[in-house]
């Protein structure tokens, strides 16, 4: 009966706990990292394609009303149309190569009259917390060149700062905008290159490394295997332990009697 012990309160808590975070690990943890690391794969495999791919016109690659998916994000697009200046917005709190940015987004209308938003590039900060001055986007009708891009999640729901002169959000998202321009916008945006009219400073495109998911995808799976086995050896050691003192302590029957002096 040494394995009695595992009945205790305390050792049903760690054997609970060992057996939810095993089940956590290998359900919950590890999937989650290795789903990050294959988007990541799938991200590089779609900006190291794109070098490659001459702009298209938009809608020969993406439909009205679509959002921009696994198949079409990145792909470079050429659309022609005026900018509608009025319904100009600065992204805050953003960061560009490690360091403080700005972006600034601005809806523009095709022939179509559909409009997109185009990610104009990013600003570094005036005194190091306020939108610079820009050149505002050119009047007339212009042609550019860009990267489709799936909206961002907005973390803050929509919210809006009226700062330096400027509407503020938090996102480059099209529904965060045209909620607050009130100007009806296609999903997803276009993020300028480098000598399109209106870009600003053209954001970089990100590092195409694997990143460490699928590395801490096989940690969470070490983790959840050597929990069962840590527990099972400590068990192990604790009853052995026991029953080693139950050899050695003495029966009650063996009490020393003494004899009257």
């Amino acid at each position: 009966m040494r394995w009695r012990f595992l009945l205790r309160p305390g050792w049903l808590a760690l054997i609970a706990g060992v057996i939810c975070f095993t089940i956590a690990a290998f359900t919950l943890l590890a999937p989650w990292q290795f789903r990050r690391a294959a988007e990541r794969s799938d991200r590089n495999t779609a900006i190291e394609s794109s070098f490659s791919t001459p702009p298209r016109p938009l809608r020969d690659v993406l439909a009205s009303h679509a959002e921009p998916g696994q198949a079409t994000e990145w792909r470079p697009v050429q659309v022609s149309g005026h900018y509608l200046a009025n319904a100009e917005m600065v992204v805050r709190l953003r960061s560009v190569q490690g360091e403080p940015a700005y972006e600034v987004v601005v809806p523009i209308q095709l022939a179509d009259r559909s409009n997109l938003l185009v990610d104009r590039g990013y600003l570094r900060p005036a005194e190091g917390v306020r939108v610079p001055s820009y050149p505002p986007v050119p009047g007339g009708e212009v042609s550019v060149t860009g990267r489709l891009r799936a909206d961002e999640q907005d973390p803050q729901g929509g919210t809006v700062v009226q700062q330096d002169g400027h509407r503020q959000v938090y996102a480059v998202s099209s529904r965060t905008v045209s909620a607050a321009t009130g100007v009806p916008l296609e999903p997803g945006y276009l993020q300028l290159m480098d000598g399109s009219p209106g870009v600003l400073s053209a954001l970089p495109l990100p590092q195409l490394d694997p990143g460490p998911s699928f590395a801490y995808a096989l940690q969470w799976i070490a983790f959840g295997t050597m929990a069962p086995l840590g527990l099972i050896y400590f068990a192990w050691r604790e009853a052995t332990e026991r029953r080693r003192e139950d050899k050695w302590s003495p029966d009650v029957g063996d009490t020393v009697h003494h004899s009257p002096s």
